[in-house]
């Protein structure tokens, strides 16, 4: 490409700015150690190839410095660069994709190889549509090309020499939608999801925990590894899983009912074992907790000891000997010392609390469950003394109505009854009145046994309520713990007589009388409260407000202002107070 050229400069700058290295020009050459036969400088690598015959990239241009554009020579035309006071180009959203560029403003005489060699420049162009009304579509080989493109929106073309209007115009490129593009944009969108579904998946499988083995079907041989298996402690879960597997399958019928039998026997040996493994964990956490407790006691005393050294250097005939640092330290670390001790105390204290507490639980679970075996008994015996009850009774109906018969075989025979028959009649009698008697006995005797069961049953109920007691204690002792942890107040003393319940509220009362006694107009609730917040943040103002109403001869209530301005307002009333009490 040799074109004759009056500023090489201008030249060779346009060309930098497109990104581009000068092909040769006639003249004195602009790069004398540039090689046209590999096109690229001597001594300088390819980076990127971005045009065909290229191999150098420029120094990436920062977004702030602005891009001076300067006259493009070619071989059938000239480009002159737009204004650089004027504003940049407006263009449209870029479609997703784009490799199509809209071209508007050609002059009426250009042909396609004009565009061709303007735009080729920017690189491998696909496909060109162009219009008869001045305007085309560029498609190109990659996205890249298109911002190259776009560098040469308003500038002004010219064909040859030539100053008629149909050999100018001025160059509008934007993005153009193209369904090429589109298609080939969601084929590669289609391509990278199916990728990362694969690698997903493949991390999936990868994470997975691997399967189980397969359980083997029932044999005689089989049946005997699994049984030795059972015998072993080691391999015991596996040979378990086995068995029951087996068992779920179906494979036990009457001809390995024997095999199976002593398998699950050889199983049932094992809870033995188990139990002795719980149990001497259960010891060996025990002796853990003793000898925690114990290091923690021995811990506890070293730091009483280090207080106590602390507090003995601060009297005043060792104290005045430190130096004003020294005594600075010391006091540090006394006050260090102190709070851990506290801290290490209180958890040793929480030990033994739940260790009485657990011990307290166990005494009235084994007293509720003495009074249950108590009541199963009682019941039992309440239930075989109703029924000796009803076979008495039975038998008490069945000689009234011996005696009954027999009266009326007397009534019938119309004569005078021998002796025999007296005798058999007064001892019949005899019996019923024994019967009877044994009846109330038993009555008397179920109905006892019904007080005593009431009785066992309100026991029961009372310990219940005990022990539900005894849990609330425990819950509201670990939420007192919190709180007061949590705050820099200690323990309040509750009076139900008075109005105050604490001594946090009889200092809040302190607090707001001496503010509202500097405010004779009287403060919202809302500004109480925003002068309570910088001395507690954890104060709430129905708190506040519920404290306030109840000390009337304290505190009262106003509305002010008038109309939308209307607002409420707490004054200070106590020496008012005083004169009415």
């Amino acid at each position: 490409m040799t074109l004759p050229m009056s500023d090489p400069t201008a030249w060779a700058t346009a060309m930098n700015n497109l990104g581009m290295a000068p092909m040769g020009i006639a003249g004195q050459p602009i790069l004398p150690d540039f090689d046209p036969a590999l096109g690229m400088m001597t001594g300088i690598p390819p980076l990127t190839p971005l045009m065909p015959g290229l191999g150098i990239v420029p120094p990436p241009i920062p977004p702030d410095m602005p891009v001076v554009k300067e006259i493009i020579h070619c071989k059938s035309c000239t480009l002159f660069p737009p204004n650089p006071n004027l504003p940049p180009p407006a263009t449209r959203e870029r479609p997703p994709g784009c490799k199509t560029v809209f071209v508007g403003g050609l002059p009426e005489n250009g042909t396609e190889q004009i565009i061709v060699e303007v735009f080729e420049q920017c690189g491998e162009i696909i496909a060109i549509r162009k219009s008869k009304k001045n305007f085309c579509h560029i498609r190109f080989a990659e996205e890249f090309m298109v911002d190259k493109a776009l560098y040469l929106s308003g500038y002004r073309i010219r064909l040859g020499s030539s100053t008629d209007k149909k050999d100018t115009g001025r160059l509008h490129v934007d993005f153009a939608q193209a369904r090429d593009d589109l298609y080939e944009w969601e084929c590669k969108q289609r391509m990278l999801a199916r990728e990362e579904r694969h690698r997903r998946r493949m991390e999936e499988e990868r994470l997975r925990p691997p399967s189980p083995p397969p359980v083997v079907h029932y044999s005689d041989h089989e049946c005997s590894i699994v049984a030795e298996k059972l015998k072993d402690d080691s391999k015991f879960s596996e040979a378990v899983q086995t068995l029951l597997t087996w068992i779920e399958r179906g494979e036990v019928n009457r001809r390995s009912a024997n095999n199976f039998y002593s398998m699950i026997q050889s199983a049932n040996s094992h809870i033995r074992r188990l139990v002795n493994e719980k149990t001497a964990h259960e010891k060996d956490m025990e002796a853990a907790k003793e000898k925690f407790k114990q290091a923690l006691s021995g811990i506890l005393v070293q730091f009483e000891q280090i207080v106590a050294v602390y507090h003995s250097a601060s009297k005043q005939k060792a104290w005045d000997h430190f130096t004003k640092a020294q005594r600075k330290n010391i006091s540090v670390w006394c006050k260090q010392a102190e709070e851990i001790r506290n801290i290490h105390n209180d958890e040793l204290m929480g030990i033994r609390r739940e260790e009485e507490m657990e011990m307290s639980e166990e005494e009235i679970e084994e007293t509720i469950d003495n009074k249950e075996t108590e009541e199963s008994g009682l019941v039992s015996q309440a239930e075989t003394l109703k029924e000796e009850n009803d076979s008495l009774r039975w038998q008490l109906d069945a000689y009234r109505n011996e005696v009954e018969l027999l009266k009326q075989d007397q009534g019938k025979v119309h004569r005078e009854d021998d002796p025999n028959k007296d005798q058999q009649l007064k001892l019949l009698q005899q019996a019923l009145q024994g019967m009877q008697q044994h009846v109330l006995k038993i009555q008397e005797e179920y109905k006892r046994k019904e007080v005593e069961l009431e009785k066992i049953k309100q026991e029961k109920l009372q310990l219940e309520k005990l022990m539900e007691t005894l849990r609330e204690k425990e819950s509201c002792a670990s939420r007192l713990c919190a709180s007061s942890q949590e705050s820099d107040y200690p323990l309040e003393q509750t009076f139900n007589s008075s109005p105050i319940n604490s001594e946090r509220e009889a200092l809040l009362v302190g607090i707001i009388a001496t503010f509202l006694h500097v405010h004779p107009f009287g403060a919202s609730i809302e500004y109480i409260c925003s002068y309570l917040h910088r001395l507690d943040t954890k104060i709430c103002t129905t708190d506040v407000e519920s404290l306030m109403s109840r000390l009337q001869y304290t505190f009262k209530q106003e509305l002010t202002g008038v109309g939308a301005s209307l607002e409420k307002r707490w004054k200070f009333c106590g020496f008012e107070g005083l004169k009415l009490t």
